[in-house]
């Protein structure tokens, strides 16, 4: 989803619904801070301007990044270079624009194919014109080449009513390599309401496709509340994205936006998940008035503890993230990417590089 500034420590929350209990998140993560790179916002490559950076991911010495331009939708390729725990420089490569016209395109998540060595990416449609979102996968060419089949639930048309721009937001690849995991940013409008700033449940999918592309099973998560009280007339809290870190556990970002906050409108959580025992909800054609057990969430990393680190005291629209070089000391690092919806008077191509540390 695009969220724009002008439109507008862990510890355990257990969630009930119905007649219920949460599955228990036993991997202790820690994140730590270090370091931001801007990219321009005037920066062109192969005569499109660098901006909508909605996915992010690496193989071998190379970052595949999605752009959420309807108009015209792409992947960069780019090269980060990380010396001493920092940003050495980052430089996009090449722009790959889609060949795919049948459908509306509105890219949200990318990652790389080790395996077929092709590119997947998850699109969310355009739910108000009747076009379905998306997961597919095209060649390095930008060729389309084949469609996940989609539970009917997700369907522009279907009857559990998918909400415009707030459905596959998150991609990830499965810890095994097996398959992918995709989650919607925001809840079926069967499924429960949006978030707001006052408390509710509000339920999203996430959604395990195999390599044939077939969605075989799929759990739930609540959202917390908008973490603001916007001033204006728009908030918003959803799933930007998620990354698979250990044997069925994922890093989640919730991405919350209040406006008439300016820059201070954005707050970031990561949140950790064990789905190991999750039940499978995929045959749920709804998640209200029904007993379901979504998974428990601990939160990991809070962005507002850094916040003084950053531009301007600015977190943005972060909607990306995955793995990065190994870094010296033999953990691994993080990267993070925003989503500046092409503005740029108020908004910042924001790169962040974190390291990520297992207990």
């Amino acid at each position: 989803m695009r969220v724009g500034i002008s439109s507008i420590c862990i510890f355990f929350t257990v969630f009930l619904v119905g007649c219920t209990k949460a599955v228990k998140n036993s991997q202790e993560v820690k994140l730590q801070f270090l370091d931001e790179y801007i990219l321009p916002n005037d920066m062109l490559v192969d005569s499109t301007l660098v901006g909508g950076l909605s996915g992010i991911d690496f193989y071998k010495d190379t970052f595949y990044i999605a752009c959420d331009d309807k108009e015209k939708p792409r992947f960069y390729t780019a090269n980060i270079d990380i010396s001493n725990y920092k940003f050495d420089t980052i430089k996009v490569l090449n722009a790959i624009e889609l060949q795919e016209s049948n459908n509306a395109l509105d890219l949200e998540s990318i990652v790389f194919d080790p395996v077929g060595k092709d590119i997947i990416l998850t699109s969310e449609g355009n739910i108000k014109k009747g076009k379905d979102p998306l997961v597919f996968s095209t060649n390095h060419q930008g060729e389309f080449l084949r469609q996940f089949e989609i539970p009917q639930y997700f369907r522009a048309k279907g009857k559990q009513l998918p909400r415009n721009n707030g459905v596959f937001e998150g991609l990830t690849r499965s810890f095994d390599n097996e398959g992918y995991w995709v989650a919607t940013e925001l809840p079926l409008k069967l499924d429960g309401p949006k978030p707001k700033y006052t408390e509710t449940t509000s339920p999203v999918r996430f959604t395990y496709f195999d390599k044939n592309g077939k969605a075989t099973k799929q759990f739930a998560y609540l959202l917390d509340r908008i973490s603001k009280q916007p001033l204006g007339d728009f908030g918003v809290n959803g799933i930007t994205d998620i990354l698979a870190y250990a044997p069925n556990k994922l890093l989640v970002i919730e991405r919350s936006f209040s406006s008439g906050h300016g820059n201070q409108g954005n707050v970031i959580k990561i949140y950790g998940v064990d789905h190991e025992h999750a039940v499978n909800t995929i045959k749920n054609k709804k998640l209200t008035n029904v007993n379901y057990y979504p998974v428990k969430k601990e939160l990991v990393l809070n962005f507002e503890t850094f916040r003084d680190s950053l531009t301007n005291k600015s977190i943005d629209n972060i909607e990306g993230i995955c793995f990065g070089p190994e870094l010296p000391n033999g953990n691994k690092s993080l990267i993070f990417i925003a989503d500046n919806n092409f503005d740029s008077d108020l908004q910042l191509n924001q790169v962040i590089l974190m390291e990520m540390i297992l207990k």
